[in-house]
């Protein structure tokens, strides 16, 4: 489905009376539910928000900058949960000294239940993995670092 007609749907709930809409489109199916706050939960957030993490994201890095090993950081494009794995019982998709290419899958971040591949930038050799499976990431927050 596209985006667009997402925003719309989010925009359709935000005006109306209604708690909860659910929509069809051939096989794939959108379903908005309000918060206990009145939002929906698919609204993306504000744009001042994004702007807060990214700004603490560079003051960590900028004071923890001496703990990062050389390299080029993959930085995580949304907010939502980091793992390592497709499920709980498989290996990781890439471990620290593992050879990686361009558009190789490196994590899953779940964010609004849909599962979003993190695919490396890079080709290289994972240097160093910032994040651990289960956790909360945040938006532009370092999470590999992956060295030529």
């Amino acid at each position: 489905m596209d985006l667009r007609k997402i925003k719309k749907l989010i925009e359709l709930l935000e005006e109306s009376d209604l708690s909860e809409l659910e929509i069809h489109e051939g096989e794939e199916s959108v379903r908005l539910t309000r918060a206990g706050t009145g939002a929906p939960i698919m609204a993306a957030p504000a744009a001042p928000e994004p702007a807060a993490p990214a700004a603490a994201a560079e003051a960590d890095s900028e004071s923890s900058g001496d703990e990062l090993p050389d390299g080029e950081i993959i930085r995580s494009p949304m907010v939502g949960t980091f793992y390592d794995a497709p499920n709980p019982d498989s290996d990781p998709f890439v471990a620290e000294g593992q050879r990686v290419s361009k558009g190789e899958t490196l994590c899953l971040i779940e964010a609004m239940k849909m599962f979003n591949q993190i695919e490396s930038e890079y080709d290289g050799t994972v240097a160093a993995i910032l994040v651990e499976s289960g956790q909360p990431v945040e938006f532009d927050q370092p999470l590999f670092v992956i060295r030529p």
